[in-house]
């Protein structure tokens, strides 16, 4: 079990990852309202009289707005913000710290503090460690090809009875993507929302049943898509992040016919902005 515990009985998990860029880079992704929403979700940053800020709010979808007291701000090194982990449980502190390295890179490490002297969230903690690997693939990804470009973003979800295995092989197959490995071209067949790109990662840790793409059509950008096990349900979600003039069109174009084809294969498709 990765949750370490303090000597108050305080559980916490810490999770790193090393990406290209100079600390000043890598601060204004994990640091500011505009990097954070081009590799993570949509996010804004409230501040006090004097411009510093105060508040972090991460919106997760409709009415899932997850809001957080800054409570240390130390550019271009780290900042710290705090708030509830969930209803009804304890709160949660959580650290960004960026350390530079030398050719060019950063180590960025999240470390998650909750205030709780028994083992009843430590479930939630760990998913919270096992969830992170994939975003941060997508940051690695955007600090290399993307970074300094205007962004928009959009999910699309849906539920299914069948196991997570079995729905994602049957949505791999219907996108063309049955048996594709790294740095294979991709492209959807024509009964399917077109997509040209790249394929960047298959499975990420302890999640085999997801793929990156780095897509060049029907504008740059960047598709995280995966299905696991929730409340005895298959999900399915798509993060599409387009890049570039053609972002918010992009996204304008591609939402409503994602979300067409998610429901057509997934009656149960909910869309989330």
């Amino acid at each position: 079990m990765s949750v370490k515990k303090d000597l108050a009985g305080r559980r916490s998990v810490q999770v790193e990852t090393e990406v290209p860029g100079t600390p000043e880079e890598v601060w204004k992704a994990i640091a500011s309202a505009e990097g954070i929403s081009s590799w993570f979700v949509p996010a804004r940053f409230e501040t006090d009289a004097n411009g510093q800020p105060k508040q972090l709010v991460l919106h997760f979808g409709p009415g899932m707005d997850s809001v957080k007291e800054v409570t240390a701000w130390d550019p271009p090194h780290r900042f710290a913000a705090e708030g509830e982990f969930g209803p009804g449980a304890p709160k949660m502190a959580t650290e960004w710290i960026v350390e530079g390295r030398s050719g060019g890179t950063c180590i960025v490490r999240v470390v998650h503090h909750l205030f709780a002297s028994t083992d009843d969230w430590d479930d939630q903690l760990e998913s919270m460690e096992s969830g992170w690997p994939a975003f941060f693939n997508i940051l690695r990804l955007w600090l290399t090809h993307f970074q300094g470009r205007p962004g928009s973003s959009f999910n699309v979800m849906g539920t299914s009875s069948d196991t997570g295995p079995d729905v994602w092989r049957s949505l791999l197959a219907t996108l063309g993507l049955t048996n594709s490995s790294p740095g294979a071209r991709i492209q959807t067949p024509p009964d399917s929302p077109q997509l040209t790109g790249v394929v960047e990662t298959v499975g990420i840790a302890k999640h085999p049943n997801g793929m990156l793409l780095r897509i060049d059509g029907p504008a740059p950008g960047i598709l995280a898509m995966g299905a696991h096990t929730m409340g005895g349900m298959t999900c399915a979600v798509f993060s599409f992040y387009f890049y570039g003039e053609r972002a918010a069109a992009a996204v304008a174009e591609q939402e409503p016919r994602w979300t067409t084809w998610m429901n057509r294969h997934l009656p149960a498709a909910i869309a989330a902005p």
